[in-house]
């Protein structure tokens, strides 16, 4: 076991700050790194070779800097659901609900990324999450279920980029069958999460880069569009919110018609929401410096968002009808896309084999977000004790590859998109994906409100670094919000019932209750835990605090030397 008490060994006239072992004087986790490093008599650090005990890295490595973290963030959020999937939503309700959707569900990711940013900046411990969250401050039942739940959610939409980005690559060669580029990014995703962090975090940095110029460009090119200023001289302005019109009634006509559009724009924009937030919150434990780093990725994250979340639904409504034939005819690569269509239609040419490859970018920088999120998901189960210890394990890079490989397993699934009959199945999963964002969220804003009780009540208030506005409200904001939409997420296949649709707005609840209850019983029947919630002083906040603390202390103020390195600083 890992002792509670600070020390600090002096070696050279250095301070190494570190937690000793309880077996062995000479044995601390460095805060520099967070891994453990075998000292001498003296403090100088001994390699694992020159060991007297075994080297045993059984925690992640600090190397996630902040650009990293930030651009892992919007590199998994803004996939296919803001290029092709927004089509569907467009075809479906109109502009005006697109558009509406979006900047609704950008205020809900708002809170959602206030009340993580807050929690993860408090203590950014190995193995802590949003799953961690709602076990350690609200109810282990609870975060038992959210974390299965959480992981599932992540490793269907590794899957789900995974198989998009290998149909985008169809548009331009067709003579290959899907499966070998489903085999081939799927490998790029394995091999990238199971390199060094620091790696992975500069490779997502650059394709996520790419990703963000490609969209800025889309939103640049959609804005000459609207004023005329494409090869057809055409000025759009909001043509196409007069005829054919700004919403499309949904089901029903009237004012009735046009509020269910705005609520199905919801729902369908909720794809391309989900899990998004976490991300960061996922990035805490391996981030340097997370106390400087969470902050400012966790508030650039959410402006960032949403100026390419509202700013792209907007140009699409803009440049595209919402009832253009290619557009109701839906697809998975640029032929689909909103953005091409808008364009093709302003008579510019080639343009589209650059979205593509935007999009190619998009799906693999996305599935490979997914992929990390989903193994430290899971490395945090295991920490928890709610999934095998075997889960726990670390190699010397600092890599849970055991958690790495079971979520792996779940990318398997994309081969279902090489039978047409098959695929049914797999659109079926990753709807579902949807709704177990929707009850994270939910567990996440219970797991907070908790979390600023025990804070008052162990009288921690100043010692909380990180504070975001219009809380607890914006909590409860979520909570209402969220609530609703999850329970009438389905609620138009009450007027026109298909079991099989029902089944996949639904199915998620009974194996949410299902994972909750199963573990309540086994708390209460088998180790005798009769609370539903965990009591306030229960609610463990000191643990780790102190070291987490003493990091931050130590992290050097980084003073710019003229603007180019100042302009850095404020980047990384």
């Amino acid at each position: 076991m890992v002792g509670k008490d600070i020390h600090t060994i002096k070696s050279s006239g250095s301070v190494r700050p570190g937690i000793y072992r309880s077996n062995s004087s000479h044995y601390a986790i460095s805060i520099s790194n967070s891994r453990i490093v075998n000292y001498d008599e003296k403090g100088t650090p001994l390699s694992p070779e020159d060991s007297s005990e075994p080297f045993d890295p059984e925690t992640l490595e600090r190397g996630l800097k902040s650009r990293h973290v930030q651009l892992i963030a919007l590199g998994g959020c803004i996939g296919t659901g803001l290029f092709v999937g927004t089509g569907s939503a467009l075809s479906t309700c109109g502009p005006a609900p697109l558009l509406m959707s979006y900047m609704i569900m950008s205020s809900v990711i708002f809170f959602v990324m206030n009340m993580l940013g807050e929690m993860t900046t408090f203590l950014p411990l190995p193995g802590n999450g949003p799953q961690a969250f709602v076990t350690n401050y609200f109810d282990p039942s609870l975060g038992f279920a959210a974390g299965w739940n959480y992981w599932y959610a992540f490793a269907m939409l590794v899957a789900a980029e995974v198989t998009a980005a290998a149909i985008v690559v169809e548009y331009w060669i067709t003579s290959v069958n899907l499966a070998v580029w489903i085999t081939i990014f799927l490998a790029i995703t394995i091999i990238l999460n199971f390199s060094s962090v620091k790696y992975f975090g500069e490779a997502e940095f650059w394709f996520a880069s790419l990703k963000l110029i490609g969209i800025t460009g889309l939103i640049i090119v959609g804005i000459v569009i609207f004023f005329g200023g494409a090869p057809t001289h055409d000025r759009l302005g909001f043509r196409y919110w007069n005829e054919p019109g700004a919403f499309r009634e949904h089901l029903v006509p009237g004012s009735t018609g046009r509020f269910l559009a705005v609520w199905t724009a919801l729902v369908k924009s909720g794809f391309a929401f989900i899990c998004s937030p976490e991300l960061v919150s996922v990035c805490g434990a391996e981030s340097v410096a997370p106390r400087r780093n969470i902050p400012k990725a966790a508030n650039r994250f959410i402006y960032r968002l949403a100026f390419f979340y509202v700013c792209g639904t907007l140009v699409i409504g803009v440049i595209v009808p919402y009832n253009n034939e290619r557009l109701m005819q839906g697809g998975s690569d640029a032929s689909a896309s909103p953005f091409v269509i808008g364009i093709k239609n302003a008579g510019i040419n080639v343009l589209d084999h650059i979205i593509n490859a935007v999009i190619l970018t998009s799906a693999a920088s996305a599935g490979n977000s997914f992929m990390y999120s989903a193994s430290r998901t899971l490395y945090g189960l295991a920490c928890n004790n709610q999934a095998p210890k075997i889960f726990t394990k670390v190699n010397r890079m600092g890599i849970p590859y055991y958690a790495v490989g079971a979520s792996s397993l779940f990318g398997l699934l994309a081969y279902l998109n090489v039978s047409s009959a098959s695929s049914n199945v797999f659109t079926w999963l990753s709807n579902i994906c949807t709704i177990s964002g929707f009850i994270a969220w939910l567990c996440v804003a219970l797991a907070y409100l908790r979390w600023r009780k025990a804070i008052e009540y162990h009288g921690l208030s100043e010692r909380v670094t990180y504070r975001t506005i219009l809380q607890p409200y914006g909590a409860y904001y979520v909570l209402g919000f969220i609530f609703i939409l999850t329970l009438t997420n389905g609620y138009a296949v009450f007027f026109d019932f298909k079991a099989a649709d029902f089944v996949a707005a639904y199915i998620t609840f009974p194996i949410f209750l299902v994972l909750y209850l199963g573990h309540r019983g086994y708390n209460y029947f088998v180790k005798g835990v009769k609370q539903w919630v965990t009591p306030l002083e229960k609610i463990d906040l000191f643990t780790g605090l102190d070291l987490i603390e003493e990091e931050a202390a130590n992290d050097p103020e980084r003073i710019p030397n003229g603007i180019l390195q100042k302009i850095w600083y404020w980047i990384a």
